[in-house]
């Protein structure tokens, strides 16, 4: 095991692989900006680094400051959290030069996966089921015209790199096609470098369901059932739960089997989700892979008992998993709310300013992973992300009460925030009965 890793990350994510590392007994060091110095999860490491201005491109994803923070702090490892550098094959490359593990998959599977087209030819000759759509990236106009003809109309057009909804276009009918790639392809160069672009055929209100898999360098691979991940705000992701209410055993089965797949067919090792769309016919289809811990990931700890990061942290250490397949067991039911300085009644704008009340929630099965303060500056260079509440239940409808109750509870004062939202969406019926899609904020909620 290490004896200290950096974490290249900042608020509640930061915290979080802390708090794992500690368990482990293993110290840890902060990096932060010139925004950050007196933020909480500098308090909360062993010792801290600065890394830069308050601007991200100067600091959390400045590598060379951050390579030498750990060089100088005399850490091990690098743990990087998620966005930022997480899912970044050139930094994880830069670590395993300077002799850092790099706590995370492989930079060959983190650049594979991170090709959406690339990764789709992957995924079929893997055999997971993928969504109809180009075997490559568009080439020219003519050949995307065949293949939209073939699939049917509505397409998506999207963008090969990147993610988070950018460089994604739908196209109704055969006139709107060309504008449609050559707007994705712009986007997806502006945002990621890259504008190729590649089609796919548009399904009509489908679920997003994610499957967590761990793997070791040893070859062991487990999964750890589904994620409902349906609730999004143009593509970002507001509210999630384990299980779904749109499960099946033998669905869960085989799109846990395809996730295996999936990660095999990368050498993949470390934690990292497998996305799918789920259609109305029970059909499921290969979207992408996050090579990361994600935001949602307390879900699955709730309903499993694994601590994911731990075990990302034991594997890059080169322990084998502390778990076998045939010891997760599912029990209950978690939904987690994201909790953002966003204002819902203003089109959900960015709230930033100086929180002056903050209150938690707490009782049985409530979890509240947050890096936020009376007094913590809500600043206007990162992510609005403040907390993510997360419950237990024995059920789903214990659960929806459960989180009910801990959003009453849940009090902030001096910045706007989407509890508010999420209260309504307890009240909900549609959602009460489990009847989501990935559509089904915009359907409902102005601005979203």
């Amino acid at each position: 095991m290490f004896n200290k890793i950096l974490v290249a990350n900042r608020g509640e994510i930061a915290i979080r692989v802390m708090r794992a590392a500690r368990e482990l007994g293993v110290k840890t060091v902060a990096v932060y900006s010139d925004a950050d110095k007196d933020a909480p999860h500098v308090a909360y490491a062993d010792e801290a680094y600065p890394i830069g201005p308050a601007p991200a491109t100067l600091s959390y994803l400045h590598i060379p400051n951050i390579i030498n923070a750990a060089v100088h702090t005399g850490a091990e490892a690098i743990h990087p959290g998620y966005g930022f550098l997480s899912e970044n094959d050139h930094f994880a490359r830069i670590c395993e030069t300077w002799g850092l593990v790099f706590i995370g998959p492989p930079a060959e599977a983190i650049e594979k996966m991170g090709i959406k087209a690339e990764a789709r030819r992957m995924m079929q000759e893997a055999g997971v089921p993928v969504v109809p759509g180009t075997e490559g990236t568009v080439s020219d106009m003519e050949e995307a015209q065949r293949v939209a003809e073939a699939i049917g109309y509505p397409i998506l057009v999207k963008a090969s790199f990147g993610g988070g909804g950018r460089g994604i276009r739908i196209v109704e009918n055969s006139s709107e096609l060309a504008e449609a790639i050559e707007r994705a392809s712009r986007e997806a160069k502006s945002a990621f470098g890259n504008g190729e672009v590649y089609l796919e055929k548009y399904l009509d209100n489908p679920r997003h369901i994610e499957i967590q898999v761990i793997a070791d360098k040893h070859g062991n691979i487990v999964t750890l059932g589904e994620r409902e991940s349906s609730l999004q705000r143009r593509r970002q992701k507001v509210l999630e739960e384990a299980p779904s209410a749109g499960m099946t055993e033998t669905l869960r089965r085989q799109m846990s089997q395809a996730a295996a797949q999936a990660a095999r067919a990368v050498n993949y090792s470390s934690a990292g989700t497998l996305e799918f769309l789920l259609d109305k016919s029970g059909q499921f289809y290969f979207m992408e892979m996050n090579t990361r811990v994600q935001v949602e990931h307390p879900c699955t700890e709730m309903v499993t008992g694994v601590d994911i990061v731990k075990e990302q942290i034991r594997v890059a250490a080169g322990l084998p998993l502390s778990i076998t397949q045939e010891q997760v067991e599912m029990r209950g039911w978690s939904i987690e709310c994201r909790i953002n300085a966003e204002d819902p009644a203003q089109q959900f704008r960015p709230s930033p300013g100086t929180v002056t009340v903050w209150e938690e929630p707490g009782g049985p099965w409530v979890r509240v992973d947050a890096a936020a303060r009376a007094g913590y500056v809500v600043q206007p260079f990162y992510d609005s992300l403040l907390a993510k509440l997360v419950v237990w239940g024995r059920d789903r409808a214990e659960a929806i009460a459960r989180m009910r109750r801990a959003l009453d509870e849940f009090h902030v004062e001096g910045v706007a925030t989407t509890i508010p939202l999420h209260r309504q969406l307890m009240e909900d019926e549609a959602f009460q009965a489990g009847d989501i899609h990935i559509n089904f904020l915009a359907e409902r909620i102005k601005g979203a």
